[in-house]
């Protein structure tokens, strides 16, 4: 096999690689986009309870008074 047979074998090689490669990727990609998707529905949901939360009766901290051993 001369030499320039045995570079296009490596160049198929190499190429073959990467195609399996960047398959794998996608694949990763799909799966995160998924999971970031499903958080952000989980985080608007979040948001939206806590939107419709009473608001507290009890004093910002600005308001309250020291405490007895100052």
């Amino acid at each position: 096999m001369d030499q320039l047979e045995r570079r296009i074998e490596d160049l198929e090689m190499k190429l073959a690689f990467q195609e399996g490669t960047i398959e794998e990727l996608d694949q990763q990609v799909i799966k995160l986009n998924d999971l970031m998707a499903a958080q952000q529905q989980q985080l608007r949901i979040l948001i939206t309870k806590l939107q419709s939360v009473e608001p507290s009766n009890m004093a910002n901290q600005s308001e309250e008074s020291p405490p007895p051993h100052y």
